[in-house]
């Protein structure tokens, strides 16, 4: 099967011509155009310019939204997809300095993730007013009300992460608190769970629930397991960040504390950390059932040089903001269309031909972003916080092969934190509705949502792989522990967070749910999120499900040719 075509120039579908334009153009702008304007506004050479430009015309390079709405743009908004907000304090000043601060970034076009495990407890006696305190929760409402009024970038509502210590005494009413679909309406929700619960968990040992050192009771751990399973399971939420976990691999564990992330859960931040998001569009990679791994190479090179100047050369809704980004020069640089790249090449989704695919392509990814922040560190200097023997010990860094922590040692390095996993739904809809992420194929045909300013739209999509004659397991026939096996093996490669959906299908039994997510903590998983299609929270996509589906055909590797099930 010959793949030629597959080396076009920007994208074919309608819906995808559509909310590029709505999204990411100036008025009267096309596609090259716009192109153009990006890798004009972050080159650093005429050679870097071309290079980039190739590389963003032939969508083999997708950067995020936020990149493609805002640089070389007349707009005042900022390139970063995501903040997460300064520390909220347990004080009302704290409290509306927050909410003020947020408005204004949302205002600019980010999202925003917040900890509120500082706020006491609902019903604490305020000792200066002779009341009581209304938790946490309570306040998160101020925080949905500034969401729902302020427009982000005048396209689209923001985006926010609500997140709260597992041992905080108020964590029941937390759990619970999106039952009503009505309420908290602009947040996502997740739980930060700690090494202690889960160990807990394991010994059935009683876990204290307390706040500043004070126990407020002692609670039975699979009960408490229970109930976010339970929640999990009927409305998707709360997400689940194994916040240990999550700092004991921080590039940066000398430097900082994290206890929140952004809105989609892929990259943990400290406070006013600020994610800057793109993505390797890996089908373009395939041609002739053959994945081009030296284009690959080559691309992430100039990849990471383009991202790096984002970091100088946006505006920051806050100073803080950019304090942050500037010290530290975070990126988080990731991959889409992965499912239909192995399709492409003859690989079922989580096969083992399938896995090692994936490893091999994030290890290249990997490596070669860190190689390439090395040789940027040299150029340009390594990130203002880089203490090299504290670096090198992290544990992340402790994965890295020893060639490059050498270069890290000898050189520097350029940028903090290098690779993330988007979701990407939306950029992978504008590349032709590839599969998103790492995700499989939601369906061979679906509705989905389209969110703007004034509602939404519904749009009936094909998957791309399908529409090249080769398609697979969609999401919901993957079995549920595949799910998780291509989480752990892509969060192995990757210095942040991988945001990813474990779909689970109607045969998947409670039980068989909950081990879901003991299985992501012992993996090393950052974090896990779960979509049940029974359950009582509607997706944005829709399954069309009058659509026939066409048997399951793939290219064997071997021989180059078409075979179907």
């Amino acid at each position: 099967m010959t793949l030629g075509s597959n080396q076009q120039y920007g994208m074919s579908l309608p819906i995808s011509q559509e909310i590029d334009t709505i999204k990411y153009r100036q008025t009267g702008e096309d596609f090259y155009s716009k192109v153009v304007r990006i890798a004009d506004s972050l080159k650093d050479s005429p050679t870097h310019f071309e290079d980039f430009k190739d590389a963003l015309r032939h969508l083999r390079f997708l950067p995020a939204g936020r990149v493609q709405n805002a640089m070389g743009s007349i707009r005042q908004t900022t390139a970063y997809n995501c903040f997460v907000s300064g520390t909220i304090d347990d004080s009302m000043d704290s409290v509306m300095q927050r909410a003020a601060e947020a408005a204004e970034t949302m205002r600019r076009g980010g999202g925003i993730g917040y900890d509120f495990s500082r706020i006491r407890p609902r019903g604490e006696m305020i000792k200066s007013l002779e009341s009581k305190a209304s938790g946490p929760v309570s306040f998160m409402q101020i925080f949905d009300a500034v969401c729902q009024t302020i427009a982000s970038s005048g396209h689209r509502r923001g985006a926010q992460m609500g997140v709260l210590r597992i041992d905080h005494p108020d964590i029941q009413t937390f759990l619970s608190c999106k039952h009503n679909e009505h309420f908290l309406t602009g947040f996502n929700i997740s739980v930060g769970v700690t090494d202690d619960f889960m160990k807990c968990l394991e010994a059935g040992k009683p876990f204290p629930l307390q706040f500043e050192g004070k126990v407020y009771e002692e609670i039975d751990p699979v009960a408490l397991w229970d109930q976010i399973m339970r929640s999990t399971w009927d409305w998707a939420e709360p997400g689940v960040l194994f916040i240990d976990t999550i700092n004991k691999m921080n590039n940066l564990w000398y430097a900082e504390t994290i206890e929140a992330t952004n809105p989609c859960g892929e990259q943990p931040l400290p406070a006013y950390g600020a994610c800057l998001l793109g993505s390797f569009n890996l089908v373009k990679y395939v041609d002739d059932s053959r994945f081009d791994f030296q284009t690959y190479q080559n691309d992430i090179f100039t990849v990471v040089r383009s991202m790096d100047n984002v970091i100088d050369r946006t505006t920051y809704p806050l100073k803080q903001q950019e304090e942050e980004a500037k010290s530290k020069r975070r990126m988080g640089l990731g991959i889409t269309g992965l499912a239909n790249a192995a399709e492409m090449c003859g690989y079922k989704y989580a096969s083992p031909e399938f896995m090692r695919f994936t490893a091999k392509v994030m290890r290249e990814l990997r490596n070669n972003c860190y190689s390439a922040s090395c040789d940027l560190a040299v150029e340009k200097g390594p990130f203002p916080l880089f203490d090299r023997d504290k670096y090198l010990q992290s544990g992340f860094i402790k994965t890295l092969p020893q060639t490059i922590k050498d270069k890290i040692a000898q050189q520097g390095i350029r940028n903090s934190h290098l690779t993330s996993i988007a979701p990407t739904g939306t950029i992978s809809l504008t590349a032709d509705n590839v599969s998103s992420g790492i995700e499989p194929p939601y369906s061979l045909f679906y509705d989905r949502t389209i969110q703007n300013f004034d509602g939404h739209t519904i749009e009936r999509v094909e998957d791309y792989a399908y529409r090249q004659g080769v398609h697979g397991r969609t999401a919901n026939e993957t079995p549920a522990a595949d799910h998780v096996a291509v989480l752990a093996l892509v969060s192995g490669y990757i210095d942040s967070a991988v945001s990813k959906t474990c779909n689970v299908g109607d045969s998947v039994t409670y039980d068989e749910f909950k081990d879901l997510y003991l299985l992501a903590w012992k993996k090393g998983c950052r974090g896990i999120t779960t979509f049940r299609s029974a359950g009582k929270r509607y997706g944005i996509l829709n399954e069309v499900k009058e659509e026939p589906k066409a048997e399951a055909c793939y290219i064997d590797p071997a021989t180059g040719q078409k075979q179907c099930d």
